[in-house]
Parts: C-alpha cells; structure tokens; sequence
C-alpha cells in the first residue's frame, strides 16, 4: 500500500511538472513589422530574419505594413510573403502624407519581374493605419511587438488616429492596452543624427514622445557594426532566392558594402522577437530629439525608453544573422 501510494504520488508530480512545463513554455513574439523598404536593402535582410524565425516556431508575423509611399514597398513586402509561404499576411501602406523613396540600385523592380506577388501597386493595399487598429482591436492585451524599421510615420498617424467603428479607443489607447513593447531602428547614442528620425522629424518626435509603452532603440552605432550578407550572396547552393538576388546586385554596387551590408533593420527584428539579454545591455532613460533632427540622450532609471549597447561581439552577431537570412 506504501509503495503504490508513492508511485501514485510520483505520477502526479510528474503530470503537474509537465503541465507547468507547458504553461511556461515560450511562446511565439507576435509582430508587426514596419518598414521603409527600399532606400536601403538590410530591409529585405530584415524580412528574411523574421520569416526565419517565425520556421521556427519563435514569431508570429502578425503584418507587414510599409511606411514609405513609393508605390512599390507593398507589392515587395507580398511578393517576400509569398517567397516565404505566407502570401496571407496583410500588407499596409500609408494613405495619408508620407516619404516616398525608392532603391537607388533597382532591386525591386528587377524582383517584380522574377517572383510572384498578386498586387502591382501601394494603391492596392489598405491603409497602414487601418491594418494597425484592426489587429490592435482583436489582440490580447499587452501581446503585441512593434518593429519598426523604418520612418516613423505610420506610428505617429496610429496615436492620432481617433476611435472609429473598429474600436472605441483611440490609437494611442489601443496601443496602451495591445502593445508590449515597441523595438525601433532610430536614433544615434548617445547623441547623432539619423536617416529614419530626420527624414520625419515630425513623425519621428511625435511617436517617440507619446508612445505610452516602453521603447528600446537599436540605434545606428549597432548595425553600422554588424556586416552581413557577403556569404548568402556567394552562397552558390542557393539558386532561386529574392533575398540573395538583393544581395549579389547590390553590394558590388558599393566599395562601403564590400565586407557585407550594414545590419542595422536586421539587429532590431533579431532583439524584438527573441529579447535583447543574450546579444545587448540596455540603456534606460529617455530619447531627446531636437529640431535639426539630432538625437540626444537623458538617463533616467524611471524613464520608459532604452537603447542598446553590445554584449555579444558584432561578429558574433553577424554570424547569428547571417545564418538566419540564408535559411
């Protein structure tokens, strides 16, 4: 009797073990992606790391919605969802003023002809806005990471964005109540100017100084550090790949390029969907930007925003999202 009552005991340590197991497992980073898509190509490299890590069971890509007007970013944004078997993600672009840049090198407009993608122009898709309060209005709360990678134009427009028939709140609520946490490409530290800060200023300094939850800034000094995408370009076992097509055109295009492309999208989307413990330390205090479009820095160990600084070695870094982007 002894003996049978400590096997049964046993049993159920061991369910409630695995239960507990269970409960706590990780779950997948549910993400929206925000990008500017096309003045620059690590975006593309940004993509394929997130594509990647949603194979492997660690995001969920809720949207890719793209801040730039130039009337291809959301047929490219399509035509990578479909590339990485996901064709169903909706794509937003945006409706009201934005920056319209396009490739300097191209590139997408030699894809649209290679790959296939079912919209020809941004006019196609709804409105980056739209898209945001929708997923916002269904989500659980505090389930949601923002990437952007990009201007911030489209984050500026959704905190002003008013209650409407998808929800009662307004955007800046929905965020408070949806959003975990915002990873952003922006900014210089501790102080600098930076493309997607100055490009829209307005936006920029809008978004950051009323965005109600934490913000953590993968600024310009990281990814200027980290080099990628010499290897998938070289890489002859792969023969059909938009990503590696972006690569070989572009980076004999420029002698800067020449050990790889700067990585500076790809390190926010890596520290947005797996956390920044592992590759970064984090500065907390808050984000200044002035009207010449310069950042500042003011620590503060109550302030709601953070910035990276390296822990893993900026070749470590490469490595991890160099072999991200070739899966």
């Amino acid at each position: 009797m002894i003996i049978r009552n400590l096997i049964q005991r046993a049993a159920c340590l061991v369910l409630f073990a695995g239960a507990l197991f269970h409960t706590n497992a990780q779950q997948p980073a549910k993400v929206i992606l925000d990008t500017d898509i096309g003045p620059d190509y690590d975006d593309v490299g940004a993509m394929a790391v997130l594509h990647s890590l949603a194979d492997k069971g660690e995001a969920e890509i809720l949207a890719t919605i793209s801040c730039n007007h130039h009337y291809l970013t959301g047929p490219t944004l399509q035509l990578f969802n479909t590339y990485f078997k996901r064709p169903g993600i909706p794509v937003g672009v945006p409706k009201s003023m934005a920056l319209s840049m396009g490739a300097s090198q191209k590139w997408p407009q030699e894809l649209m002809t290679k790959y296939p993608h079912r919209n020809k122009a941004n006019d196609e898709f709804p409105d980056a806005v739209k898209v945001y309060r929708e997923l916002l209005a269904k989500a659980a709360d505090t389930s949601i990471t923002v990437i952007a990678v990009g201007f911030l134009t489209n984050l500026s427009d959704l905190l002003h964005s008013p209650a409407d028939k998808i929800s009662p709140l307004t955007g800046k609520e929905l965020v408070e109540k949806k959003v975990r946490h915002l990873v952003s490409m922006a900014g210089r530290f501790p102080s600098g100017r930076e493309f997607n800060v100055y490009k829209d200023t307005v936006s920029a300094a809008y978004a950051i100084q009323n965005w109600p939850t934490p913000v953590y800034f993968s600024g310009w000094e990281i990814g200027n550090e980290v080099h990628t995408g010499l290897k998938l370009s070289q890489n002859k076992k792969i023969s059909k790949s938009p990503v590696k097509d972006v690569y070989a055109r572009c980076i004999p295009m420029a002698p800067i390029d020449s050990s790889g492309r700067m990585s500076w999208d790809q390190t926010a989307v890596l520290a947005g969907v797996r956390g920044a413990a592992n590759y970064f330390n984090t500065v907390r205090g808050r984000f200044v930007l002035l009207d010449n479009g310069k950042n500042v820095w003011e620590n503060d160990p109550a302030g709601k925003h953070y910035y990276y600084t390296f822990k893993m070695s900026p070749a470590g870094l490469s490595d991890i999202i160099e072999e991200l982007m070739t899966r």
